[in-house]
Protein backbone atom coordinates (compact mmCIF):
# COMPACT_ATOMS: atom_id res chain seq x y z
CA UNK A 1 0.00 0.00 0.00
CA UNK A 2 2.75 2.28 0.92
CA UNK A 3 4.49 1.68 -2.34
CA UNK A 4 1.36 2.57 -4.34
CA UNK A 5 1.44 6.03 -2.07
CA UNK A 6 4.51 6.63 -4.25
CA UNK A 7 3.09 6.47 -7.75
CA UNK A 8 0.69 9.48 -7.01
CA UNK A 9 1.79 12.36 -8.20
CA UNK A 10 3.46 15.40 -5.84
CA UNK A 11 0.17 17.31 -5.30
CA UNK A 12 -1.84 14.10 -4.86
CA UNK A 13 0.22 13.07 -1.94
CA UNK A 14 0.19 16.25 -0.82
CA UNK A 15 -3.76 16.41 -0.75
CA UNK A 16 -3.94 12.85 1.13
CA UNK A 17 -1.02 13.99 3.69
CA UNK A 18 -3.58 17.70 4.26
CA UNK A 19 -6.59 14.90 4.30
CA UNK A 20 -5.01 12.90 7.43
CA UNK A 21 -4.15 15.77 9.36
CA UNK A 22 -7.66 17.17 9.28
CA UNK A 23 -9.11 13.86 10.47
CA UNK A 24 -6.05 13.06 12.79
CA UNK A 25 -7.41 16.91 14.13
CA UNK A 26 -10.77 16.21 14.15
CA UNK A 27 -10.40 12.91 15.92
CA UNK A 28 -8.80 15.10 18.60
CA UNK A 29 -11.25 17.81 19.12
CA UNK A 30 -14.16 14.73 19.30
CA UNK A 31 -11.96 12.93 22.11
CA UNK A 32 -11.44 16.38 23.78
CA UNK A 33 -14.19 19.10 23.57
CA UNK A 34 -16.67 17.19 25.94
CA UNK A 35 -14.29 16.51 28.61
CA UNK A 36 -13.42 20.48 28.37
CA UNK A 37 -17.20 21.40 28.35
CA UNK A 38 -18.16 19.24 31.21
CA UNK A 39 -15.03 21.11 33.30
CA UNK A 40 -16.22 24.56 32.06
CA UNK A 41 -20.29 23.68 32.99
CA UNK A 42 -19.21 22.38 36.28
CA UNK A 43 -16.60 25.54 37.01
CA UNK A 44 -19.59 27.49 36.13
CA UNK A 45 -22.43 25.84 37.96
CA UNK A 46 -20.05 25.85 40.90
CA UNK A 47 -19.16 29.95 40.76
CA UNK A 48 -23.21 29.95 40.01
CA UNK A 49 -23.72 28.02 43.57
CA UNK A 50 -20.87 30.30 45.53
CA UNK A 51 -22.40 33.84 44.09
CA UNK A 52 -26.17 32.41 45.51
CA UNK A 53 -25.00 31.07 48.78
CA UNK A 54 -23.61 34.72 49.00
CA UNK A 55 -26.45 36.02 48.04
CA UNK A 56 -28.78 34.31 50.47
CA UNK A 57 -26.33 35.48 53.23
CA UNK A 58 -26.68 38.57 52.28
CA UNK A 59 -30.24 38.78 52.55
CA UNK A 60 -30.34 36.87 55.92
CA UNK A 61 -27.90 39.31 57.08
CA UNK A 62 -30.48 42.18 56.11
CA UNK A 63 -33.43 40.74 57.43
CA UNK A 64 -31.75 40.39 61.18
CA UNK A 65 -30.79 43.13 61.42
CA UNK A 66 -33.62 44.70 60.00
CA UNK A 67 -35.16 43.06 62.81
CA UNK A 68 -33.23 43.92 65.26
CA UNK A 69 -33.82 47.50 64.23
CA UNK A 70 -37.42 47.02 64.48
CA UNK A 71 -37.03 45.22 68.18
CA UNK A 72 -35.04 48.27 68.69
CA UNK A 73 -37.84 50.76 67.57
CA UNK A 74 -40.68 48.96 69.73
CA UNK A 75 -38.24 49.17 72.46
CA UNK A 76 -38.15 52.76 71.83
CA UNK A 77 -42.02 52.74 71.44
CA UNK A 78 -42.23 51.50 75.20
CA UNK A 79 -39.97 53.75 76.53
CA UNK A 80 -42.17 56.91 75.48
CA UNK A 81 -43.74 58.56 78.17
CA UNK A 82 -46.74 60.29 78.14
CA UNK A 83 -47.07 63.80 79.86
CA UNK A 84 -49.09 66.99 79.84
CA UNK A 85 -48.24 68.87 76.81
CA UNK A 86 -49.65 72.59 75.25
CA UNK A 87 -49.80 71.69 71.25
CA UNK A 88 -49.29 75.42 70.64
CA UNK A 89 -46.25 75.20 72.63
CA UNK A 90 -44.17 71.93 72.02
CA UNK A 91 -41.08 71.89 70.65
CA UNK A 92 -40.14 69.30 67.58
CA UNK A 93 -38.39 67.10 70.87
CA UNK A 94 -41.02 67.18 73.02
CA UNK A 95 -43.38 66.09 70.79
CA UNK A 96 -41.23 63.24 69.34
CA UNK A 97 -40.52 61.95 72.96
CA UNK A 98 -44.67 61.94 72.79
CA UNK A 99 -43.94 59.06 70.32
CA UNK A 100 -45.23 61.16 67.92
CA UNK A 101 -43.64 60.51 64.17
CA UNK A 102 -41.08 62.93 62.51
CA UNK A 103 -44.06 63.23 59.68
CA UNK A 104 -46.78 64.24 62.32
CA UNK A 105 -44.30 66.70 63.58
CA UNK A 106 -43.33 68.43 60.86
CA UNK A 107 -47.07 68.91 60.18
CA UNK A 108 -48.04 70.31 63.57
CA UNK A 109 -45.17 72.93 63.62
CA UNK A 110 -45.89 73.82 59.71
CA UNK A 111 -49.41 74.68 60.76
CA UNK A 112 -48.46 76.80 64.05
CA UNK A 113 -45.70 78.62 61.75
CA UNK A 114 -48.81 79.49 59.08
CA UNK A 115 -51.06 80.87 62.08
CA UNK A 116 -52.82 78.06 63.13
CA UNK A 117 -53.59 77.04 66.95
CA UNK A 118 -55.39 74.38 68.73
CA UNK A 119 -58.00 75.55 70.48
CA UNK A 120 -59.23 71.87 71.84
CA UNK A 121 -58.04 68.81 72.44
CA UNK A 122 -60.44 67.51 69.02
CA UNK A 123 -58.47 70.35 66.61
CA UNK A 124 -55.71 68.21 67.10
CA UNK A 125 -56.69 65.39 65.90
CA UNK A 126 -56.87 67.15 62.58
CA UNK A 127 -53.63 66.91 61.77
CA UNK A 128 -52.91 65.02 58.49
CA UNK A 129 -51.50 62.16 59.24
CA UNK A 130 -52.51 61.42 63.05
CA UNK A 131 -53.75 58.15 63.51
CA UNK A 132 -57.02 58.00 65.71
CA UNK A 133 -55.73 55.79 68.08
CA UNK A 134 -52.16 57.50 68.62
CA UNK A 135 -54.64 60.63 69.17
CA UNK A 136 -56.75 58.84 71.49
CA UNK A 137 -53.62 58.33 73.69
CA UNK A 138 -52.58 61.60 73.68
CA UNK A 139 -55.77 63.27 74.35
CA UNK A 140 -55.95 62.77 78.52
CA UNK A 141 -52.49 64.91 78.28
CA UNK A 142 -53.39 67.25 76.18
CA UNK A 143 -54.04 71.03 77.92
CA UNK A 144 -54.39 74.08 75.71
CA UNK A 145 -53.49 77.25 77.19
CA UNK A 146 -55.85 80.06 78.04
CA UNK A 147 -54.77 82.30 75.85
CA UNK A 148 -55.98 80.45 72.84
CA UNK A 149 -58.85 79.41 74.08
CA UNK A 150 -62.43 80.66 72.46
CA UNK A 151 -63.95 83.78 75.22
CA UNK A 152 -67.12 81.44 75.85
CA UNK A 153 -64.79 78.31 77.04
CA UNK A 154 -63.23 80.69 79.11
CA UNK A 155 -66.77 81.65 81.11
CA UNK A 156 -66.86 79.37 84.32
CA UNK A 157 -70.22 77.07 83.77
CA UNK A 158 -71.70 78.57 87.28
CA UNK A 159 -71.73 81.93 85.49
CA UNK A 160 -74.21 81.28 83.06
CA UNK A 161 -77.18 81.76 84.91
CA UNK A 162 -80.53 83.46 83.83
CA UNK A 163 -80.38 85.97 85.53
CA UNK A 164 -77.01 87.35 84.70
CA UNK A 165 -75.65 89.57 82.03
CA UNK A 166 -73.85 86.91 81.01
CA UNK A 167 -76.58 85.04 79.55
CA UNK A 168 -79.37 86.13 77.93
CA UNK A 169 -82.39 84.01 76.80
CA UNK A 170 -83.60 84.93 73.49
CA UNK A 171 -87.43 86.01 73.24
CA UNK A 172 -90.13 83.85 71.74
CA UNK A 173 -93.14 84.83 70.67
CA UNK A 174 -96.21 83.76 72.96
CA UNK A 175 -98.46 80.92 71.11
CA UNK A 176 -101.16 82.13 68.54
CA UNK A 177 -99.15 85.02 67.17
CA UNK A 178 -98.75 85.68 63.49
CA UNK A 179 -95.93 86.42 61.84
CA UNK A 180 -96.30 87.86 58.28
CA UNK A 181 -93.57 86.30 55.99
CA UNK A 182 -94.09 88.52 53.31
CA UNK A 183 -92.46 91.36 55.37
CA UNK A 184 -90.55 89.57 57.93
CA UNK A 185 -86.92 89.84 58.81
CA UNK A 186 -84.34 87.73 60.09
CA UNK A 187 -84.71 89.21 63.33
CA UNK A 188 -88.74 89.02 63.59
CA UNK A 189 -88.76 85.52 62.42
CA UNK A 190 -86.09 84.41 64.90
CA UNK A 191 -88.30 85.05 67.58
CA UNK A 192 -90.82 82.50 66.46
CA UNK A 193 -90.27 78.99 68.54
CA UNK A 194 -87.93 76.94 66.60
CA UNK A 195 -86.61 79.38 64.09
CA UNK A 196 -83.04 80.32 64.75
CA UNK A 197 -80.87 82.41 62.81
CA UNK A 198 -80.21 79.49 59.90
CA UNK A 199 -83.51 79.21 59.24
CA UNK A 200 -84.18 82.91 59.05
CA UNK A 201 -81.57 82.94 56.72
CA UNK A 202 -83.40 80.40 54.19
CA UNK A 203 -86.47 81.88 54.55
CA UNK A 204 -85.60 85.33 53.64
CA UNK A 205 -83.51 84.81 50.87
CA UNK A 206 -85.42 82.21 49.24
CA UNK A 207 -88.11 85.14 49.34
CA UNK A 208 -85.73 87.36 47.50
CA UNK A 209 -84.54 84.83 45.06
CA UNK A 210 -88.14 84.46 43.99
CA UNK A 211 -89.24 87.65 44.06
CA UNK A 212 -91.57 87.31 46.80
CA UNK A 213 -93.98 85.19 48.30
CA UNK A 214 -97.56 84.65 46.64
CA UNK A 215 -99.11 81.91 48.81
CA UNK A 216 -97.97 80.62 52.36
CA UNK A 217 -97.31 77.16 50.90
CA UNK A 218 -94.39 78.19 48.90
CA UNK A 219 -92.78 78.20 52.25
CA UNK A 220 -93.11 74.37 52.18
CA UNK A 221 -90.37 74.00 49.42
CA UNK A 222 -88.12 74.58 51.87
CA UNK A 223 -86.45 71.46 53.59
CA UNK A 224 -86.19 73.53 56.91
CA UNK A 225 -90.01 74.18 57.12
CA UNK A 226 -91.72 71.99 59.56
CA UNK A 227 -95.73 71.50 59.72
CA UNK A 228 -95.25 72.71 63.28
CA UNK A 229 -93.57 76.01 62.26
CA UNK A 230 -96.55 76.65 59.30
CA UNK A 231 -99.00 78.11 62.08
CA UNK A 232 -96.95 81.04 63.26
CA UNK A 233 -96.88 82.42 59.83
CA UNK A 234 -99.43 84.50 57.41
CA UNK A 235 -99.19 86.67 53.84
CA UNK A 236 -100.60 89.58 53.88
CA UNK A 237 -97.66 91.83 53.04
CA UNK A 238 -95.16 92.26 50.81
CA UNK A 239 -94.73 92.97 46.42
CA UNK A 240 -93.80 89.96 43.80
CA UNK A 241 -91.20 91.25 41.55
CA UNK A 242 -91.78 90.32 37.85
CA UNK A 243 -89.62 89.01 35.54
CA UNK A 244 -88.89 90.80 32.03
CA UNK A 245 -89.17 87.50 30.32
CA UNK A 246 -88.28 89.43 26.75
CA UNK A 247 -85.28 90.56 28.26
CA UNK A 248 -83.51 88.76 30.48
CA UNK A 249 -79.91 86.71 29.62
CA UNK A 250 -79.89 83.19 30.70
CA UNK A 251 -78.39 83.18 33.78
CA UNK A 252 -80.66 85.86 34.76
CA UNK A 253 -83.20 83.37 33.79
CA UNK A 254 -82.26 79.99 35.12
CA UNK A 255 -81.27 81.62 38.21
CA UNK A 256 -84.97 81.89 39.18
CA UNK A 257 -85.70 78.80 41.35
CA UNK A 258 -88.92 78.19 39.11
CA UNK A 259 -86.39 77.74 36.07
CA UNK A 260 -83.77 75.23 35.27
CA UNK A 261 -81.37 75.31 32.87
CA UNK A 262 -83.41 74.07 30.03
CA UNK A 263 -86.40 75.83 30.19
CA UNK A 264 -84.44 78.90 30.51
CA UNK A 265 -83.06 78.28 27.70
CA UNK A 266 -86.37 77.04 25.56
CA UNK A 267 -87.11 80.78 26.23
CA UNK A 268 -83.90 82.05 24.35
CA UNK A 269 -84.52 79.66 21.69
CA UNK A 270 -88.23 80.96 21.08
CA UNK A 271 -87.10 84.60 21.01
CA UNK A 272 -84.52 84.13 18.58
CA UNK A 273 -86.76 82.40 16.23
CA UNK A 274 -90.19 83.78 16.82
CA UNK A 275 -89.44 87.15 18.69
CA UNK A 276 -90.70 88.47 21.70
CA UNK A 277 -93.34 85.97 24.17
CA UNK A 278 -96.64 87.47 24.59
CA UNK A 279 -98.22 84.83 27.12
CA UNK A 280 -97.34 81.05 28.93
CA UNK A 281 -99.49 79.38 26.57
CA UNK A 282 -96.81 80.05 23.81
CA UNK A 283 -94.27 78.36 26.54
CA UNK A 284 -96.71 75.81 26.56
CA UNK A 285 -95.47 74.46 23.37
CA UNK A 286 -91.95 73.48 24.72
CA UNK A 287 -91.59 69.87 26.27
CA UNK A 288 -89.68 71.77 28.88
CA UNK A 289 -92.82 72.96 30.77
CA UNK A 290 -95.29 71.24 32.12
CA UNK A 291 -98.76 72.74 33.23
CA UNK A 292 -97.57 72.90 37.24
CA UNK A 293 -94.14 75.04 36.01
CA UNK A 294 -96.46 77.28 34.23
CA UNK A 295 -98.53 77.64 36.78
CA UNK A 296 -95.94 78.77 39.24
CA UNK A 297 -94.50 80.59 37.39
CA UNK A 298 -97.28 83.11 36.20
CA UNK A 299 -97.15 85.27 39.18
CA UNK A 300 -93.57 86.02 38.50
CA UNK A 301 -93.09 86.60 34.68
CA UNK A 302 -93.88 89.88 33.22
CA UNK A 303 -93.99 90.29 29.00
CA UNK A 304 -92.83 93.88 28.58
Amino acid sequence: MWKDFFYYSKSERRAVIVLIMVIALLITIIQYLPERIGKNYANSFEADSLELASFLAKVQKHEEKSFEKGRGYETRQKAYKLKTFDPNKADSLELTELGLSSFVVRNIIKYREKGGKFTSAESLSRIYGLEKANFEKLKPYIRISEAVLPQTAKIPADTLREDSLTYKKAFKYPEGTLVDVGVADTVELKKIPGIGSVISRRIVGYRRVLGGFYDLSQLEELDCITPEMMKWFKLEGGQIQKMPVNRLSLDKLRAHPYLNFYQAKAIIEYRKKWGEIKSLSQLSLFEEFTEKDLERLSAYISFD
